[in-house]
C-alpha cells in the first residue's frame, strides 16, 4: 500500500499557505522539526520547487521511510536524526546560518501510532516501550517498574491531567508486586479495575495515563521549551514559523513563548517606543487556530490540533 493511503498530513493546506510568502524566496530553506513519514515536507518540495529541507527526527524507522519517499528531490533533502532541539545544530551543520520556514507537528506520529509494537496505543496489546527514539531511553516498563508512588501520581496529573491519578498510581504499584507490567493491555486491566464503573462509562480510563507515560518517557515537554525559542533564534527576518500542537500542555508553551516573542520590552511609561524594544516577531493568526469540520471528517486525527504561528520581522538586537 503506498504511503499516502495511509498517512494524511493534518492542516496541510493551512500550513503551506502560512509558510508560502518565505518559502516562495529564491533558495528558501525550511526545517520540518517533526519529519514523521514526510508528508509535510514532500508537498512543500513540490510547492516550492526551489525551497530545500532539513528535516529532523529521533525516530529511525521515520527518517528511514521518509528518506524514501524523498529521495526524488535529490540534494534538496537533508535529513537529522536528532531530538528537534538540536534545531541549532543541526541547521549549522547543514551549512546554513538562518532558514526561511520551520514546522513542529507535535505529539505522537502516525508511524508510532500505527505500528503497534512500539506500545503507543492502549487499543493495542504490545510491549510498553513509548520511545520515539528506540535507540536509546529508558522504556514505558521501565518507569512503571522503577517509579514510585509519588512519582507516578506527579506525572499523570502534570502531564495527563488526570483527576484518578493517586488511586492509579496506587494500583500500579500493587499491581507489579504480583509482576511486571510490560505489555500494554496488563496497565489496562490494571486502570480498568481501578477506575468507578461511572468514569468507565464516560471515558476509556488510559487513555491520559498513556499519554502521561509517552511525555515522560520522551521528556516531550522540556524538550518543547527548549526547541521553540532555539527555533525563533535560527528564522531570518521575514521567515515564519507553524506549530500545530495536540494537547492543552504543548499548546500552553507554545503561546507562551509565543507571547513574550511578539511582545514590546520597552518600559512602562515611555512615550516613544525605541526600535531595541520593538518586537521581534508577529503573530500570524489570532490565538489557536483549529482544524474545520471538513478537515476532522476528512482526517480525525486533526480532530485535537492547535495551530500557532508567527513571522520574524526584525533581527534580535
Amino acid at each position: 500500500m503506498d504511503i499516502r493511503d495511509i498517512h494524511t498530513p493534518v492542516l496541510l493546506d493551512r500550513c503551506a499557505e502560512l509558510l508560502a510568502p518565505a518559502l516562495q524566496r529564491p533558495d528558501a530553506v525550511f526545517v520540518d522539526g517533526t519529519l514523521g513519514m514526510g508528508g509535510h515536507s514532500e508537498a512543500f518540495l513540490e510547492r516550492f520547487p526551489t525551497a530545500r529541507l532539513i528535516g529532523l527526527d529521533r525516530d529511525t524507522d521515520a527518517l528511514r521511510i521518509a528518506g524514501e519517499r524523498l529521495a526524488r528531490f535529490g540534494d534538496r533533502v537533508t535529513l537529522v536524526h536528532t531530538v528537534y532541539d538540536g534545531i541549532a545544530e543541526a541547521v549549522a551543520s547543514a551549512g546554513v546560518d538562518k532558514v526561511d520556514g520551520i514546522l513542529f507537528d507535535l505529539g505522537v506520529s502516525s508511524l508510532q501510532l500505527d505500528e503497534a509494537s512500539r506500545g503507543f496505543a492502549y487499543a493495542q496489546d504490545a510491549p510498553l516501550d513509548m520511545r520515539m527514539d528506540q535507540t536509546t531511553g529508558v522504556t514505558a516498563a521501565e518507569v512503571l517498574a522503577t517509579y514510585g508512588e509519588g512519582d507516578l501520581r506527579r506525572i499523570f496529573e502534570r502531564y495527563g491531567e488526570e483527576k484518578l491519578a493517586g488511586r492509579y498510581a496506587r494500583a500500579i504499584i500493587a499491581a507489579r508486586a504480583n509482576a511486571p507490567l510490560e505489555r500494554s493491555g496488563q496497565l489496562v486491566d490494571v486502570l480498568q479495575a481501578a477506575t468507578p464503573a461511572a468514569v468507565l462509562r464516560e471515558r476509556h480510563p488510559a487513555k491520559r495515563v498513556f499519554q502521561a507515560l509517552r511525555i515522560e518517557v520522551n521528556a516531550e515537554l522540556s524538550v518543547l521549551e527548549r526547541t521553540i525559542p532555539a527555533a525563533l533564534k535560527v528564522l531570518g527576518v521575514g521567515g515564519r514559523i507553524v506549530v500545530l500542537s495536540y494537547q492543552s500542555l504543548e499548546d500552553r508553551l507554545v503561546k507562551r513563548v509565543f507571547a513574550e516573542a511578539t511582545a514590546s520590552t520597552a518600559p512602562r511609561g515611555l512615550p516613544v517606543e525605541l526600535p531595541e524594544h520593538a518586537p521581534k516577531f508577529r503573530l500570524l493568526v489570532r490565538g489557536a487556530e483549529l482544524a474545520s469540520d471538513e478537515e476532522r471528517a476528512a482526517n480525525p486525527r486533526a480532530t485535537p490540533v492547535r495551530l500557532r504561528a508567527a513571522e520574524r520581522i526584525q533581527e534580535d538586537a
